[in-house]
């Protein structure tokens, strides 16, 4: 198999030949190995860089020693995001084991520190989560004048999933992202709530007066709290208006919650509806389900705490894109290794450990 940064060497290079004092491929694996380390700036990855500048010389030819931060600025401002998003979806594809049923994961994710007081808006990313591999698959930005909802069919062009279920909330409940998925060879669980009135009417009173064909019940303990959720499964459709528009529609499902805090006893509960291509199995269904809950803990919670994501500073497009790649690559790269350690332990070792290093870059 090819080691991961092989997949970044033939991206174009965005500057005039007298300016190239660095290459590219060096540039791109210090960035990406101080990122693991921890580096959230482009100060930090100068530093990491002549911290490191010996071991480095070991695998990189640095003609000119390490590049400043200004040039990796430059770099990454410049870097066209569409080809680094192209070599990060190549290798994705080529580490995932994505097998049948494997739940995957649609969300967008606002960086709260890429906007500055000319911009009109923050910079919003949709990526694609695998639950099982514990990867990002692939991420599309939204465009300033649109939202996730035409993001979506683009990232889904662009991934392998066939035999997945892939699961959006209720942003992305829209017919042509059903189409997309079932085109890809998916099946769906959307979310549906207000958005599509008639829509959850029709749920709302398919639950009422018919009678589920399967339920599942569940109950976690942990963090201070009891959380006990009911997941049932309805296949009659006729109480839906307009059925046949949602492509391959088989399963109608409401989710209901009920969480206690041990502390103070209080309960809160909350009841969801979803819509599914999949067949009306409740235990499968719950699983997904449970799965999107979980990417804000998985990639999003992760990107903010530990990679300092929404704190970044940086307002050049280009850069805020790019650098929420490398963000991403590191993280794959991190929750690839298999050491038994968090994702936070894992980037200490490997900005202390060298050849721990070398092993999540190459592995």
């Amino acid at each position: 198999m090819k080691a991961p940064i092989d997949f970044f060497t033939e991206l174009e290079d965005p500057r005039i030949d007298r300016c190239k004092e660095h290459l590219l491929e060096d540039i791109i694996f210090i960035t990406i190995a101080a990122v693991i380390c921890g580096a959230e700036s482009w100060n930090d990855i100068e530093n990491y860089g002549k911290a490191k500048e010996e071991w480095l010389r070991g695998y990189l030819k640095l003609p000119n020693g390490i590049p400043s931060h200004d040039t990796f600025n430059r770099l990454f401002s410049a870097l066209d995001p569409k080809q680094l998003e192209g070599s990060f979806i190549n290798w994705a594809k080529s580490m995932a084991d994505i097998t049948h049923g494997e739940i995957v994961s649609i969300d967008g994710k606002t960086i709260r520190g890429s906007r500055d007081k000319n911009a009109k808006s923050f910079v919003h990313m949709v990526s694609a989560w695998a639950n099982t591999n514990h990867l990002v698959l692939g991420q599309v930005k939204v465009g300033e004048k649109s939202n996730e909802i035409t993001a979506i069919p683009k990232l889904l062009e662009v991934l392998e999933l066939k035999g997945c279920i892939i699961t959006i909330d209720a942003m992305g409940c829209q017919t042509e992202i059903a189409d997309k998925i079932i085109e890809k060879g998916a099946d769906y669980i959307l979310a549906v709530k207000g958005n599509q009135g008639l829509l959850e009417e029709g749920i709302i009173d398919t639950v009422r007066f018919k009678n589920p064909v399967d339920e599942y019940d569940e109950t976690d303990f942990g963090h201070g709290r009891i959380e006990q959720r009911k997941c049932s499964v309805y296949n009659d459709l006729t109480l839906i208006g307009n059925a046949s528009k949602w492509r391959n529609l088989k399963t109608i499902v409401k989710v209901e919650s009920l969480r206690i805090i041990k502390a103070t006893g209080k309960e809160e509960r909350e009841t969801r509806h979803y819509i599914s291509s999949a067949e009306p199995k409740a235990t499968k269904i719950a699983h997904g389900v449970r799965g999107h809950w979980g990417v804000e803990n998985s990639l999003h919670w992760i990107l903010d705490v530990s990679f300092g994501e929404d704190k970044s500073m940086k307002h050049n497009q280009n850069a805020i894109e790019n650098f929420s790649i490398i963000n991403r690559i590191a993280l794959n790269l991190v929750k690839k290794e298999t050491k038994k350690r968090s994702v936070k332990g894992k980037r200490l070792d490997a900005g202390w450990d060298n050849d721990y290093l070398l092993k999540i870059l190459t592995n």
